[in-house]
């Protein structure tokens, strides 16, 4: 089955969301991160990290709500300090009500920071990683993040990317809809072969369209839901 051509995806999400211009008037709403932020220092990649494995699978209001504790109860989340964190640390933080004492989350940003530092060390800085690695290679650089890491795989590595400046696309059930729509996978994608091939087809598009990565999973999103 070829692919379909963008523009026939556009008119669906604009058919439902009323034309070109509320399209793009969505689009402004749910921008993510600024490339600018990919200069940022690794303590706000960690940050990021942080934030997203904390709020994976609980309401991210009440992360959102107790960031400040976060953010103090972790140093500013400085990578070298929080790398360096022991069981008195984790001891410390299990008992500190300004954030959501979950342990094995704890134990991941600890484990998150040294992966920063490792990188950090092979690269030059984390930010100046995630400059240079291509978007046309998203799921090898999710691949990277769910290794390398800790608790990076899958969703909560596309949203810490979209949400601090890469170009992400986000499988999101509506987005894993207008894919099989197109025929580009059969059902939600989990082996390799199937994240290939939307990786290609996401380049594509991406081609296609002059759009970054965000936008065509956002517009594949608006022309199902």
């Amino acid at each position: 089955m070829p692919l379909a051509k963008f523009s026939k995806i556009e008119g669906y999400a604009e058919k439902r969301h009323g034309g070109a211009k509320g399209v793009a008037e969505i689009l402004k709403q749910h921008p993510g991160g600024k490339p600018s932020d990919l200069k940022r220092g690794d303590d706000r990649f960690l940050a990021g990290m942080a934030q997203g494995v904390f709020s994976a699978g609980f309401n991210w209001k009440v992360i959102e709500a107790k960031w400040d504790g976060f953010e103090e109860a972790f140093f500013g989340f400085n990578v070298r300090k929080v790398a360096s964190f022991d069981d008195d640390d984790i001891a410390r933080l299990l008992a500190d009500t300004r954030i959501v004492r979950h342990g094995p989350k704890i134990k991941s940003t600890i484990e998150n920071a040294r992966f920063i530092l490792e990188i950090a060390k092979e690269h030059g800085s984390f930010g100046k990683f995630l400059r240079d690695w291509p978007a046309s290679d998203q799921i090898g650089l999710i691949e990277v993040l769910k290794t390398r890491g800790s608790r990076l795989g899958g969703a909560t590595g596309s949203y810490f990317l979209r949400f601090n400046g890469w170009d992400a696309f986000i499988l999101s059930r509506d987005v894993v809809a207008a894919l099989i729509r197109e025929g580009v996978i059969d059902k939600a994608p989990t082996g390799k072969a199937a994240m290939k091939a939307v990786q290609e087809a996401f380049n594509v598009w991406t081609r296609e369209s002059g759009r970054p990565q965000r936008e065509v999973s956002r517009i594949l999103a608006l022309s199902v839901g």
